[in-house]
């Protein structure tokens, strides 16, 4: 859900407010809404810079549904018009035809004024959008769809699990996923402040909380992990300088850094990071936090595959499933 214009979306405070989700129905198993599983018949939308879309596009490759919901990669540079399909033969979606994601936006509801989203999940044969709503997206990946889970995917989503994970997704969502964008977005010192405050507080009680265990919640990687990863990731890249989230960078929190670096060097993570999208879309779009456009050549990415330790801390990534292949 990465950001174009924020200044429609900050209260008289100062204070970042994200855009509602506009298209929350859901692709159900049992056919119970408008839109059950098919196969072949949906498409995810992503940017590779966008780290709610980033989150989908882990999902996905993890429980090994490639061949059964399609995947098609936006530009990372916006025009005035949104999301670009530039990056394919032609200029426009080759499942759709499609040269803007605002296209299936207002197919879907011509009166639609917003920001146009990713990650957006698109009807092929109608060319619109069918669900925007990123938190449920994945959960509904986990379940909705495992009856096209591949052999030995991983359990992201367990019911036993469900209720921990939950009041983890909520805390990090609210302090770190969307506190980077409270930072970086915040057009008053007080609100900049206070943001900044909950965000390195919350990266305080994560760094404990993963002192003595591998994973956020229970012995595996879950859906948690993924939504923290995809913020940890782009963090020196682009939010520590560009959304002025400075107390430290990610290098140099040890624990997180240590827990970041195991899960990129694990099969569906590291292999889905793009940082030359990431640090072209931060950088070169938000013109009012950057206005030159110009793209830092750091940081060097390389310390992404030193190693980690983090196996002494016990656990297995996949629990009792499989990497991806």
């Amino acid at each position: 859900m990465a950001e174009a214009q924020f200044t429609a979306e900050t209260s008289t405070r100062g204070e970042w407010v994200r855009q509602a989700n506009r298209f929350t129905e859901r692709i159900t198993a049992d056919g119970s809404s408008r839109w059950p599983v098919e196969p072949g018949r949906y498409r995810l939308v992503v940017s590779l810079a966008c780290p709610w879309a980033h989150r989908s596009v882990i999902v996905r490759r993890l429980l090994g549904l490639e061949d059964v919901l399609s995947l098609g990669i936006v530009d990372p540079i916006r025009d005035e018009r949104g999301w670009r399909f530039t990056l394919d033969p032609g200029e426009k979606d080759p499942a759709t035809g499609i040269a803007f994601l605002s296209e299936a936006y207002l197919a879907a509801d011509p009166e639609f004024a917003g920001r146009y989203t990713v990650p957006a999940v698109l009807d092929v044969a109608e060319r619109k959008v069918v669900t925007n709503d990123y938190p449920q997206l994945t959960l509904d990946l986990s379940t909705e769809w495992a009856a096209h889970h591949r052999d030995g995917a991983p359990q992201l989503y367990p019911e036993h699990l469900r209720a921990e994970i939950d009041e983890v997704n909520a805390v990090v969502y609210a302090d770190v996923n969307n506190g980077v964008y409270r930072c970086g977005f915040a057009t008053s010192q007080q609100a900049y402040e206070q943001a900044f405050e909950r965000l390195f507080a919350r990266l305080d009680w994560l760094s404990e909380r993963l002192a003595d265990r591998r994973y956020l919640v229970g012995d595996a990687i879950t859906e948690a992990d993924v939504r923290l990863f995809t913020t940890l990731v782009r963090f020196d890249a682009a939010y520590h300088g560009h959304f002025k989230c400075n107390r430290q960078k990610l290098t140099e929190m040890p624990v997180l850094w240590a827990y970041a670096r195991d899960l990129f060097q694990t099969p569906g993570f590291g292999d889905t990071v793009d940082f030359d999208h990431i640090k072209r879309h931060y950088y070169a779009t938000h013109h009012q936090i950057n206005p030159t456009g110009i793209v830092p050549a750091g940081p060097d990415q390389s310390g992404w595959g030193t190693p980690h330790g983090r196996e002494a801390l016990g656990g297995k990534p996949f629990g009792t499933g499989t990497p991806p292949a």
